[in-house]
């Protein structure tokens, strides 16, 4: 079994469940899966050697944000 057969399996479980995913190759060495569950975001990177790397971000809920907090997240992206 390859790395591409379990990404397939894991894809028509998820096709099953009707759940929306993204395949995406962000590491040269892997193909990742990211799923969106209530609350949460899953990145699952899938290995050539067959194992898998899962990262779950886990949301803070609803958070009322005004200007200010806008600006601050643009600051992230400013260049020194």
């Amino acid at each position: 079994m390859t790395v591409l057969d379990d990404v397939l399996r894991f894809c028509t479980a998820l096709n099953e469940r009707r759940a929306s995913y993204k395949l995406s190759v962000d590491r040269p060495e892997a193909i990742r899966v990211t799923l969106d569950v209530p609350g949460e975001r899953w990145e699952i990177d899938f290995f050539p050697d067959g194992h898998i790397e899962l990262e779950r971000y886990v949301g803070q809920g609803v958070v009322d944000a005004g200007l200010a907090e806008l600006e601050a997240a643009l600051r992230y992206y400013d260049s020194d």
